[in-house]
């Protein structure tokens, strides 16, 4: 594969796998048994709770799949639904101990994952990747608010 030749999307793809199998495996190894996915929608969950609707749309993904997602993570322990006292009619998403415990396990991986490109790299290369991104985020939000 020649990589002056792939599209951005595609680099993005690419090392975004490679970080998440590398949580993932940070994760195995602390116990926890946890999907890619489930820890994309666990990245979100506040201390103080979030409405489904919420998540879809930090999660960038649909209803449905963000509602499976926390079905299966309510069965593994790692959330739980409580209705919301504002409106009785709507759940909100909580961490049990289970889903705190797994955080900072999950943080500290991704910290590892970015010293490692760092030193791949260099730490000035990642600065400069991480502030065009969060440019680049910046922008795409404003423009499809």
């Amino acid at each position: 594969m020649d990589i002056n030749s792939e599209s951005l999307g595609l680099l993005l793809r690419l090392v975004h796998q490679h970080s998440t199998e590398s949580v993932k495996r940070a994760i195995e190894a602390g116990g926890f048994d946890l999907a890619p996915s489930h820890a994309n929608i666990l990245a979100f969950v506040p201390t103080e709770g979030i409405r489904v609707s919420e998540l879809t749309q930090l999660a960038h993904a649909r209803k449905q799949t963000v509602s499976e997602a926390i079905e299966e993570l309510e069965k593994r322990g790692y959330v739980t639904r409580r209705v919301e006292r504002i409106d009785c009619r709507a759940k909100l998403v909580f961490l049990t101990r289970k889903g705190e415990t797994l955080r900072p396990i999950a943080m500290a991986a991704g910290k590892q994952v970015d010293e490692s490109w760092a030193a791949l790299t260099s730490p000035k290369h990642i600065a400069i990747l991480r502030n065009a991104l969060q440019d680049l985020l910046t922008q795409l939000q404003t423009k499809h608010r």
